[in-house]
């Protein structure tokens, strides 16, 4: 029996595995992947104080790291399903049917990217087609490659492989709408072409990807295609936590709606990080959910006792 069991290693959950150890929880952190979620995939990190500018999967080990000098258990885990026995809640996980009793759960499972759902797009998915720059970017070292988005992601990771690549297409459903001052610093760059305003069609391709066809949304409706040996895809994340569907703790969004102490409305369910139902979804937002949540969780275990 567990006292907390938090389920997803992102910032959030490694920030609520340190304060629930701190509480002198007995405490276990689950992920399926590595420790760190989506950070591990970001080429730079510049608006998280007291590091610096620094790499996403450097800030990601140096937050497990410190997770595990203070003495929570780690296991990779795919969870399935969390049961409510009221004061007793259960962890149900893929492997081996494995069932982790504890006292309280903490969500912070976070967001997975989201896809076009086009023609093409499943045939090329991890050949071609990528949603991690800082993983798949060096091997387009000198060639064609296209980004799909114009978000914050989009941006800084194609400042990132732009350095790296030949020429840089960006493909956006509407302009770039990352902080302006990033926008100004990839506008510049002499090997990138930016198509705002625009529709993506097909992704083109026999044995291997070879270009993009994009339709302009506004009234001349020009049709495009450019030619390109590799595509990521950053057109915003979709939420992980469809195994708490039975619970009735998600809104229609799929995220978990939370209170201001990161309490859902089932007493001994936390949440926090990207997965609730919040507006900015930045490291330090996680982090300090992560810190809210464990507090309230460890205190709803004290209460239990």
């Amino acid at each position: 029996m567990y006292d907390i069991v938090i389920v997803g290693a992102g910032p959030a959950g490694l920030t609520a595995s340190v304060y629930a150890v701190r509480a002198n929880m007995k405490t276990l952190l689950l992920d399926k992947l590595a420790p760190g979620g989506q950070i591990i995939n970001t080429n730079e990190i510049a608006n998280y104080l007291g590091v610096g500018v620094i790499n996403g999967a450097e800030l990601a080990i140096k937050m497990f790291e410190q997770s595990q000098e203070a003495g929570a258990e780690f296991d990779y885990r795919t969870v399935t399903a969390i049961e409510d026995h009221g004061t007793r809640k259960v962890v149900v996980c893929e492997e081996d049917d494995t069932r982790i009793e504890t006292r309280a759960v903490i969500v912070a499972t976070g967001t997975r990217p989201r896809r076009l759902n086009i023609p093409g797009e499943d045939n090329f998915a991890g050949a071609g087609i990528s949603w991690c720059a800082i993983c798949d970017g060096a091997q387009y070292k000198g060639r064609d490659v296209v980004v799909i988005g114009g978000g914050n992601s989009a941006v800084e990771e194609s400042i990132y492989l732009a350095g790296i690549v030949k020429s840089l297409t960006i493909v956006t459903m509407f302009d770039l709408t990352a902080d302006p001052k990033v926008c100004d610093k990839l506008r510049a760059l002499p090997n990138v072409t930016i198509y705002p305003y625009q529709d993506v069609l097909e992704f083109l391709g026999g044995e291997s990807l070879e270009g993009v066809r994009f339709k302009s949304t506004k009234e001349d409706g020009v049709e495009r295609t450019v030619r390109c040996d590799g595509v990521f895809e950053y057109i915003g994340l979709e939420p992980t936590a469809s195994f708490c569907k039975d619970l009735g703790i998600l809104n229609r969004m799929g995220c978990i709606e939370v209170d201001g102490r990161m309490a859902t409305r089932v007493p001994g369910i936390y949440a926090a990080g990207d997965i609730t139902n919040k507006e900015l979804r930045q490291v330090a937002t996680a982090c300090g959910d992560g810190a809210i949540a464990a507090h309230n969780a460890a205190s709803y275990v004290e209460h239990l006792r």
